[in-house]
């Protein structure tokens, strides 16, 4: 079980996690609900009713990971906006999309994140020992979400295209400042990995 998530006969998953592997992923799990933002439901003062109806942006993050994160739901990403009259409409269209999807999308993205830091400060490694954390189908599909949008934030920094970019960035020398960065990468997609065939199973 050690590295890799297994299928448990409940429909869910286990893996064994040692204290390093557990701070790693809950501070980043952390790290992207800070990038994600609270939501409005978390202000004291706010109306649960009037959150319902509560517009979102129209215009996409200016950083690059929340852009990888929260992406245009129109026009091509690798394409740049020729001014066109298509270009025009794709914005437009992109626009009215993101204002009534985008706080529900920062919702579930927070939830996942937030699943992953309750679950790992339950568990209790014994010195060297890993722990094992068990987790049930519905905790697993929110492990997922948050594995995916870990490695999405981690390549927006790497700027990684895709995965012959990543296949480059792992042989970085162990010199480069981005190695460990990379490492996370490679490691988030392993886990992701081994999580979806259990989901499949």
């Amino acid at each position: 079980m050690s590295g890799h998530f297994e299928p448990t006969p409940e429909g869910g998953a286990a893996i064994a996690l040692d204290e390093v592997e557990i701070s790693i992923i809950r501070s980043l799990a952390v790290q992207l609900l800070e990038l994600v933002g609270p939501g409005p439901a978390e202000d004291d003062d706010a109306d649960p009713l009037a959150e319902l109806f509560t517009e979102g942006p129209s215009e996409p993050p200016s950083d690059p990971v929340l852009q990888r994160l929260f992406p245009n739901a129109y026009g091509d990403p690798d394409k740049p906006d020729d001014g066109s009259d298509e270009a025009a409409q794709q914005r437009a269209l992109s626009a009215e999309f993101r204002r009534f999807t985008e706080n529900d999308l920062r919702a579930r993205k927070r939830e996942d994140a937030l699943a992953v830091v309750r679950s790992l400060d339950a568990l209790t490694p014994a010195g060297d020992q890993a722990a094992v954390l068990r987790l049930a189908a519905d905790e697993s599909r929110r492990w997922l979400g948050a594995l995916n949008d870990l490695r999405l934030a981690i390549g927006a920094r790497l700027e990684v295209q895709d995965d012959d970019e990543a296949d480059d960035l792992y042989r970085l020398p162990d010199s480069d400042p981005r190695k460990p960065m990379v490492m996370a990468y490679l490691w988030l997609g392993a886990l992701q990995e081994t999580l979806v065939a259990t989901l499949m199973d």
